[in-house]
């Protein structure tokens, strides 16, 4: 598959997704001063045009610089705002006229124009950090067919989930303060990993990435958040057709039930040898 243009996109180096910074630190009785890293976190601006229309500002979120495009083609897919990859035209990354600086608004081109009242909706909905409320299962209903029946996963390869993960986070490593969003064949092999400060926008760059390479729906894969899952978590899930969503903390009530009502396995609390099953076991041979 050819990929698309990338307009005005900046080379940006993996050192925009860490901040140097100076502090002190307390090692038992001692007190020195050294060198730490943070994970940046920077916003970006998503915007969308088609044919004829001028451009239009879809929303703004708080990231990790770093695979800017594939988080807004992710967004605009889990919000239902595009169906597919050949919706889009081109994708168009301007920031600061400094090189060294990351880009913080993307524009994505389309062949088709955008309903502005769309558009609206969801950045009044996104602008705190996702949608909420027990009427955003109907919304997602609207774009969102139930989940296939997908694989069933030996117990062995579920476990040893959380390890891979941890082993291929190597911005987590160096700052400790990232969520990471993995996917993983039913083997257990990792496919791909995307790391951010905000975990659906870890989910929004994995779901991008794959929607590029044109591999959505994603019906035969296992999906691993670092932290909790949440309604939108399961959302952008959904949207993708993952039928195995595992994390390594809780679901929310929201999320078990966006998981029951799209026919989806939810597997929470997946650490050592232990997890908890919220819906649909039958994607899982947890005896053996």
């Amino acid at each position: 598959m050819q990929p698309l243009p990338l307009l005005h996109q900046h080379q940006m180096s993996s050192q925009h997704s860490a901040t140097p910074i100076r502090l002190l630190a307390l090692r038992n009785d001692v007190v020195c001063e050294q060198m730490d890293w943070l994970a940046t976190e920077e916003p970006l601006e998503i915007r969308v045009q088609g044919p004829g229309q001028e451009m239009v500002r879809v929303a703004v979120t708080m990231r990790t610089p770093g695979h800017d495009h594939e988080l807004a083609v992710g967004f605009l897919y889990t919000e239902g705002l595009i169906q597919a990859r050949h919706e889009i035209v081109a994708i168009q990354a301007d920031g600061s006229q400094d090189d060294q600086a990351p880009c913080n608004v993307v524009t994505i081109h389309l062949t088709r124009p955008i309903d502005p009242t769309t558009v609206q909706r969801n950045f009044y909905t996104t602008s705190s950090c996702g949608i909420c409320g027990k009427t955003s299962l109907e919304q997602i209903a609207v774009h969102c067919a139930p989940v296939a029946p997908g694989p069933v996963v030996p117990r062995a390869a579920l476990v040893e989930l959380p390890t891979t993960l941890r082993t291929a986070q190597r911005l987590f490593a160096q700052t400790g303060g990232l969520h990471a969003c993995a996917l993983f064949d039913v083997k257990g092999r990792l496919l791909s990993l995307r790391e951010d400060v905000g975990r659906h926008n870890a989910v929004d760059k994995l779901v991008g990435q794959m929607l590029l390479e044109g591999n959505i729906p994603l019906r035969d894969q296992i999906l691993l958040v670092s932290g909790r899952t949440s309604l939108e978590i399961m959302q952008k899930a959904a949207m993708a057709q993952v039928p195995i969503v595992c994390a390594i903390s809780a679901p929310s009530s929201l999320a078990v039930e966006v998981a029951q009502r799209f026919r989806m396995t939810l597997v929470g609390f997946l650490r050592d040898t232990h997890c908890n099953v919220y819906t649909h076991p039958e994607r899982l041979a947890l005896d053996r």
